[in-house]
């Protein structure tokens, strides 16, 4: 599961190559009925992303020593990174709807709507999210860990976190946030995801008291910075290096990080939060070197 001896480009391609084949294997094949809507739910998930949700939960699983079966452990894994990249594509597949961001473009393809029809889309992202849990209840681990992962995930999607971060960001558009308004819409819009991810790979494992809370100081920072670098990218990137259509933010005329800091201000903002990312680290010394590396790539990434 760890590959040690990867540099980190290869072991997070590794991981993304794993992951995908997972997702392959949990989703309903494609001509099991009803057709088209399993068609659409492998359209959305598969063929394509960087997985950083995925690879953050076997990073942190790997991070802490592990209680019980490696066996048990590792296959556990397998079932919370595919649950989050379930639960992350249904977002995806819903906030680019008309309805919501009204998107066209999406991992360098048609959105699924676009590819599909808005019914067929909005079928398929309910659809992945109950798969999402159920690919947790299935985990086998000790129940009790079962019961904290679908607690988890369950608050970090729901009202409190992600759809609650998206409704708060509809609400915002053309409004101006304070700091500390626009740190609270993208701590749960996205941050509280990435947090999930995270915290799912320590529950998995097993991970003690100290350990968690020490992903958990990790997690927050890693979280919002990615939230600031997407924002950054919005601004920077074209669309064949992002994959989604740029300057959206600013022609929907949604508060940002870049809008209220502007683009030097928020580069610097990310920097300290990948600072503060790598220092909540400390507690748990050399294994969690793959975290660290995540940090990087999700501060330093182009796209």
């Amino acid at each position: 599961m760890t590959q040690n001896h990867l540099a980190f480009p290869d072991w997070l391609s590794v991981r993304a190559q794993h992951v995908e084949h997972v997702l392959d294997d949990f989703l309903p094949a494609a001509d099991v009925l009803p057709a088209r809507l399993h068609e659409a739910m492998r359209y959305a998930v598969l063929g394509g992303g960087k997985r950083v949700r995925a690879a953050l939960v076997y990073a942190a699983g790997q991070a802490v020593p592990v209680s019980g079966s490696a066996v048990a452990v590792n296959a556990s894994l397998d079932h919370a990174a595919a649950a989050v990249e379930l639960i992350h594509a249904y977002s995806l597949v819903h906030d680019d709807l008309p309805c919501m961001d009204d998107d066209t473009l999406r991992r360098g393809r048609p959105t699924t709507h676009v590819q599909f029809d808005e019914a067929t889309a909005m079928l398929a992202g309910d659809a992945l999210q109950p798969l999402a849990f159920e690919l947790l209840a299935r985990m086998p681990i000790a129940p009790a860990l079962v019961g904290q992962a679908v607690q988890v995930l369950g608050r970090a999607a729901g009202s409190l976190g992600m759809a609650g971060g998206q409704a708060i960001d509809l609400l915002s558009v053309g409004t101006v946030l304070a700091r500390d308004e626009l740190q609270t819409m993208h701590s749960m819009k996205t941050g509280a995801m990435l947090a999930a991810s995270v915290a799912l790979g320590g529950i998995v494992a097993g991970a003690s008291s100290q350990a968690r809370q020490a992903l958990d100081g990790y997690a927050q920072a890693v979280g919002l910075a990615f939230q600031v670098v997407d924002d950054i990218l919005d601004v920077t990137a074209d669309s064949a290096a992002l994959g989604k259509t740029p300057g959206k933010d600013a022609d929907d005329n949604k508060p940002t990080y870049v809008s209220l800091l502007g683009l030097e201000g928020a580069r610097a903002f990310a920097g300290e939060l990948r600072q503060t990312a790598l220092q909540a680290l400390g507690p748990l010394g050399d294994s969690s070197a793959r975290l660290a590396q995540l940090a990087d790539f999700i501060v330093l990434r182009d796209r």
